[in-house]
């Protein structure tokens, strides 16, 4: 009887409390916001978030003098820039010869043909030396377990559709040319050092996620087959090469021995089998479906005849480190969405079982949900992340409709992992930075393996250089 008459009692005193706070007219919203601000210390470990993006437009002059003055950071992080002296639509970056000890970042460049495709910029110097000329539109860049890099091509599908690229040793490798009708590399120092991955194909590419064992996951931005006149939008794909790679292995020397030589493509569709898939199931349990591949697929076609699910602009995406740590697959990616039309985006993250069960796509795979996309003053439009080691954070950067409606800058957003509530959502997400500059984005924004360096690119910014800075003082 005591029991219930304080389980009564406490019940009573909720609900008057919040009865109470009903009438002072409490917007749990903001106070939830405020509360997640207060605790930024100890949840993000930074000082404290800013309250909202920059209405700010610097100058040409203003941005060359200083880059610095291109943007705004929260309390408790400092900004230093690494380079001017990048080609001036620097995209995703990777580090050379590691995360751990960084001394170079390779970069694309989203250019044209004629422009730098692909660079090493000196972390030390700052200087910029181009390795690749002649890609089109160069967007993603990755590391690989076995020491070479790959990069992509935002270039549409079809037969001048956008290819993926191998180097290995970009540090002599120089002003190489890429012959983008034949595929081949000539000129420079180093052009053998190149290869064109056929097996790869055709695609938009904006991102991939590669594990240890050289099974990668890969996404394409909106293009001819998106989601246009009923037509479902852009896929999510997964490659498993034909040799998986042992993780722990030397590097390769050659790149007739890579991985990524061979291999079968799957797509992914969100379905509870085969029976019940199409518009209005993009989230939940899902297949791979088998893909007909081949030499120089064309991944989006190959995708629409397959019926796999569609997604409005997917974009970066980044391997969970804290799920690859236990042995598990879990990658993140945004899905754009076009602020215009009052679509602000989401971020998606697909669970693939463990890493032996993603190679044989016998775990059980999900897409869900992590990151909904609020107004133009909250999270909007997400275009790249990046995974935060140590705190398990993500970090997210914006490429917003910055003049539409009124002038809002670009952010750069911290989001909690979900915790041990009620769904599959970050726990929050606090605002770390707003540039100053309503011509510019960040892009391709990558942690050290410390969590401790954020490097970041400004890219189409005011002063029209390549720029390139590097966020610290994280705790």
């Amino acid at each position: 009887m005591k029991k219930r008459v304080l389980v009564l009692g406490v019940a009573c005193a909720v609900v008057l409390a919040m009865a109470g706070a009903a009438a002072a007219g409490l917007d749990f919203g903001k106070y939830r916001d405020r509360t997640l601000a207060g605790m930024s210390k100890d949840q993000f470990g930074f000082g404290g978030p800013l309250a909202q993006s920059s209405s700010q437009q610097v100058t040409k002059q203003q941005a060359q003098a200083d880059p610095l003055s291109l943007l705004t950071l929260a309390k408790g992080l400092q900004a230093h820039v690494v380079s001017t002296d990048a080609a001036p639509i620097t995209d995703q970056m990777a580090f050379w010869p590691n995360a751990k000890n960084p001394q170079y970042l390779v970069a694309c460049n989203e250019g044209g043909t004629t422009t730098t495709g692909l660079q090493r910029i000196n972390l030390a110097t700052g200087a910029a030396t181009p390795i690749v000329t002649g890609t089109r539109f160069c967007d993603p860049v990755r590391a690989t377990p076995w020491g070479t890099f790959i990069f992509g091509e935002e270039n549409g599908h079809g037969a001048d559709g956008g290819r993926v690229y191998e180097l290995i040793d970009p540090i002599d490798t120089t002003g190489v040319t890429l012959d983008r009708t034949t595929g081949q590399f000539s000129g420079g120092t180093g052009a053998g050092n190149l290869q064109t991955l056929t097996a790869f194909g055709r695609d938009s590419w904006e991102g991939f996620g590669i594990l240890p064992t050289g099974v990668t996951y890969a996404s394409g931005d909106d293009d001819a087959f998106g989601p246009k006149k009923g037509r479902a939008g852009d896929s999510y794909f997964k490659f498993v090469p034909a040799n998986l790679w042992t993780p722990g292995d030397p590097p390769i020397t050659d790149l007739s021995q890579s991985p990524f030589d061979s291999g079968s493509w799957y797509g992914l569709r969100a379905t509870d089998g085969d029976k019940s898939y199409g518009q209005g199931r993009e989230f939940g349990n899902a297949q791979w479906i088998a893909l007909p591949g081949g030499s120089d697929p064309d991944l989006e076609v190959q995708g629409r005849d397959a019926q796999l699910t569609g997604y409005y602009r997917p974009e970066d995406m980044d391997i969970d480190g804290g799920a690859l740590n236990q042995g598990l697959v879990r990658v993140c990616s945004p899905d754009t969405g076009d602020e215009s039309d009052h679509l602000f985006g989401q971020t998606v993250c697909i669970s693939d079982g463990s890493i032996s069960q993603a190679a044989n796509n016998t775990g059980p795979t999900q897409i869900q949900p992590f990151v909904i996309g609020g107004t133009s003053q909250g999270i909007n439009m997400p275009d790249n992340i990046a995974y935060q080691s140590g705190r398990g954070n993500w970090v997210i950067d914006e490429d917003a409709e910055t003049t539409f409606e009124f002038p809002h800058n670009n952010d750069i957003w911290d989001c909690l992992p979900d915790g041990q509530d009620q769904d599959l959502l970050s726990d929050g997400c606090v605002r770390v930075a707003s540039l100053n500059d309503l011509t510019a984005e960040w892009t391709g924004g990558i942690f050290d393996a410390s969590g401790k360096n954020y490097y970041v690119s400004i890219q189409h910014n005011i002063g029209r250089e390549g720029t390139i800075i590097d966020f610290t003082g994280w705790k």
